[in-house]
């Protein structure tokens, strides 16, 4: 049964088969014209017949929905997108970064698959997990229906639907480049997308697609929110909560001891992406044991923390071989 979070906005719930997030948690805002939805989940039919089942528990239909703003472009978030624009014509609305990704990821991966491969082989992957690792995410592309934005964000936008709520868009990159939340300053409410969760904390991936210092952004992306005034927080996944300072206080210290935990892995010696990720005590279990596509989201979270440490002068980052080596930097 949807939730209703403040007065006619509902908090839904989607189901994740076979996923240990279990849930999306996609809002309706309502308007003058119709309600925005604020991300659907990916395409099965679980999903779409739970979100259909959930606007009719509030006397809506996909009808009543005249637009969608997607948080990022990762299948949770987006993959029923092209089906809800099928069904009702809704106005699909997304951050220009992640407008980006659409053909690359869903509709022609050839190119980026080929470019995952060189990535993969630089950073240490032993050559019989290349193959495994480089397709590792083909598998979810089954699981988004692929639809162009009718109109791209860029942040710093008031986006005014009629009625009670105007949500200013915050560009949030780090979980993915083109990450947006949106915040309400009236009624001191912000939509988080999976920027910031309330007990557990996005991948933050370092990959041919996110090159740069994306750690970087992601703290800074967290920093930006620390003055909001804010009283609930809504985020994508598990429940809403109140104290987002807190929070955020929180994420900045969890990465920062997983620094600390890089720096002691790799010691005296010269260490690649993949023999620190292998090393690194995971919450969700132990490198050796994940799948394909959690050891591939684990590389990247180390990559991630690796490059952020060579931007800030604590690492060094050294090529033999054609392979990627980061050390401790002299000095």
């Amino acid at each position: 049964m949807p939730k209703e979070v403040l007065p006619g906005l509902y908090q839904l719930k989607v189901p994740i088969p076979n996923n240990p997030l279990g849930w999306v948690l996609p809002y309706l805002i309502p308007g003058d014209d119709g309600y925005t939805l604020v991300d659907c989940g990916w395409n099965t039919p679980e999903a779409f017949d739970a979100l259909e089942t959930e606007l009719r528990d509030l006397s809506l239909t996909f009808a009543d929905i005249k637009r969608l703003l997607i948080t990022h472009v990762h299948p949770d978030h987006y993959g029923l997108a092209g089906r809800i624009k099928e069904v009702c014509g809704a106005q699909v609305i997304i951050h220009q970064r992640e407008r980006d990704f659409i053909r690359s990821r869903y509709k022609e991966p050839e190119q980026l698959l080929e470019r995952m491969a060189t990535f993969l082989n630089e950073h240490g992957v032993p050559k019989e997990e290349v193959d495994e690792l480089k397709s590792a995410a083909m598998a979810v592309r089954g699981l988004v229906v692929p639809v162009e934005p009718d109109e791209v964000l860029w942040g710093g936008e008031t986006l005014d639907f009629g009625g009670e709520y105007k949500f200013v868009v915050y560009w949030t990159p780090g979980h993915s480049p083109g990450h947006i939340c949106f915040y309400e300053p009236t009624h001191r409410v912000i939509l988080t997308g999976d920027h910031v969760l309330p007990s557990i904390t996005p991948n933050v991936s370092y990959h041919p697609q996110q090159r740069g210092n994306p750690l970087g952004d992601y703290l800074a992306s967290l920093q930006r929110l620390e003055s909001l005034e804010v009283v609930k927080v809504l985020p994508a996944h598990q429940e809403d909560f109140t104290d987002l300072r807190g929070r955020l206080r929180e994420i900045v210290q969890h990465h920062h001891e997983r620094l600390d935990e890089m720096y002691a892995i790799i010691g005296d010696g010269c260490a690649t992406g993949y023999h620190v990720a292998s090393n690194v005590v995971w919450a969700t279990g132990t490198f050796d044991t994940f799948a394909p596509f959690m050891r591939r989201a684990a590389l990247g979270e180390t990559l991630a923390h690796l490059e952020y440490a060579v931007q800030e002068g604590r690492l060094h980052q050294t090529r033999e071989n054609g392979v990627i080596c980061y050390k401790q930097a002299s000095g």
